[in-house]
């Protein structure tokens, strides 16, 4: 099959039921030439004379590891470092306060792609903290692109919203054959766990938070696989602690344990 042959109506509906059962997401119609577009390439390396053929080998319980390929292509999002500043900028206080509790801070990035928001809160940390207790979890359903993230390996384009001091205490340029990279230092890189999981389902054991990201993932949901990501996020967030979502995005309607304390900045009551 060639990459160029596009998918029909009925094959996209196919590939919108096995994304919204994997992970919850709501495919409009207008993603049917995006999805084509990202499955092409896999439908021609496993020989599949059409898409339809590709999702019946999906389905049929043989191949785990193109299942989760598949799911790994299809929930892919666009980020990049200090990705809405202004969230940055109040968890900068949220951790001076911790240091002045002189407690641990833990803060999870929920939906954490290939690894830009957990780095650019670990940096904030690092900078507010420095060698103290604290602790960032990344989190997401595509184990692609937590090998990325783990890695902390970047074109260097992507650093173009990092400060610049902390660009240099806590990002190298590569050089010669890694010219046009950066890499997060290592010493950040080693405070950064990364954990597959996968938000409409149960959760692993994380611990508790005191600040949450679940960022520019929800708008991908209806309301009800909505309503269940938020509860079982909540669920990990410390009482008066906070919730961050995308500027886009709005809790309003779930009936949820949390009260909006900026645009887009939640507490958790």
């Amino acid at each position: 099959m060639q990459a160029c042959i596009a998918m029909n109506d009925r094959e996209f509906g196919l590939f919108q039921r096995f994304i919204h059962d994997a992970a919850g997401i709501s495919l409009a119609p207008s993603k049917k030439s995006l999805v084509g577009g990202r499955l092409a390439r896999r439908v021609q390396q496993c020989a599949a004379g059409n898409y339809a053929e590709y999702f019946r080998l999906l389905e049929s319980g043989t191949a785990p590891e193109e299942v989760q390929t598949a799911i790994d292509l299809l929930t892919t999002n666009e980020t990049y470092f200090f990705r809405e500043a202004q969230h940055f900028e109040r968890l900068r206080e949220h951790a001076n306060a911790a240091s002045a509790r002189q407690g641990v801070c833990r803060v999870w990035s929920a939906a954490c792609s290939s690894g830009e928001e957990p780095y650019s809160i670990a940096m904030v940390l690092a900078e507010s903290l420095g060698a103290g207790p604290w602790e960032v979890v990344g989190t997401d359903i595509s184990r692609r692109v937590l090998e990325a993230a783990t890695r902390g390996l970047y074109p260097i384009e992507r650093g173009r919203h990092i400060p610049h001091g902390y660009l240099q205490r806590y990002c190298l340029k590569g050089i010669n054959s890694q010219q046009g990279t950066l890499l997060v230092h290592k010493s950040l890189r080693d405070r950064v766990l990364f954990m597959q999981a996968n938000l409409n389902e149960s959760l692993p054991h994380l611990g508790m938070f005191d600040v949450i990201f679940l960022r520019n993932v929800m708008i991908y949901f209806n309301d009800e696989t909505k309503r269940g990501v938020v509860e079982r996020v909540l669920s990990l967030l410390k009482p008066g602690g906070h919730l961050y979502i995308g500027h886009s995005e709005t809790l309003n309607g779930l009936d949820v344990p949390a009260v909006p304390l900026a645009p887009s900045v939640y507490l958790r009551a």
